[in-house]
């Protein structure tokens, strides 16, 4: 095996499934802080938004060529998931307690997407240096001409749907029907 395929080998099967189950995790931290109560749905807001800026670049490598494009596309999500990141923690401390362990998973969660970001460039070394003048970059979006095998995509999404978007969904339904009732009540 070579470095190439260790590399895509720790990306694939290390980086992703850990940062999903660092992604549970740290819903689990806000379940037991009863967020709905404390935050409530607004942060439940900036959770989906960080998800749903992770999942661009996610989705461009598992469907994607990996080309200056793609890997421009990656950076600029990955710059405003970690602004949103500082929105999100600033947010919530002011009103619920962030224990140590959340703030351990929130630095896995930051570092993890960075990790991912990194290998991709260091597997496409030629696309990110053409981005700064060594070389012709090419923008363009297209899909994979050797796709990722299937069942790797589909345990992926479907590992995603149940470690993310499911609990991270509960999580804002929850703050939702908490406020419905407070302003009800």
């Amino acid at each position: 095996m070579g470095p190439n395929e260790v590399l895509r080998a720790i990306l694939m099967y290390f980086v992703l499934p850990l940062w999903l189950f660092a992604g549970f995790a740290d819903y689990l931290c806000h379940r037991a802080t009863h967020i709905e109560r404390t935050s409530g749905w607004k942060e439940s807001v900036l959770h989906i938004a960080q998800f749903a800026e992770m999942a661009v670049p996610v989705l461009a490598a598992l469907f994607l060529e990996i080309t200056s494009g793609v890997i421009l596309v990656m950076i600029v999500f990955l710059i405003l998931h970690e602004a949103t990141a500082i929105w999100d923690v600033s947010y919530a401390s002011a009103r619920r307690e962030v224990s140590p362990t959340e703030q351990h998973i929130h630095s896995v969660l930051e570092m993890l997407p960075l990790t991912g970001v990194l290998l991709v460039i260091a597997l496409h070394w030629p696309a990110f240096a053409a981005l700064f003048g060594y070389g012709t970059p090419d923008l363009s979006l297209r899909l994979k001409q050797s796709p990722l095998p299937l069942a790797y995509i589909v345990t992926m999404l479907t590992l995603t749907a149940l470690l993310e978007v499911l609990p991270y969904l509960e999580e804002l339904i929850r703050g939702l029907r908490y406020r419905d009732r407070r302003l009800k009540g």
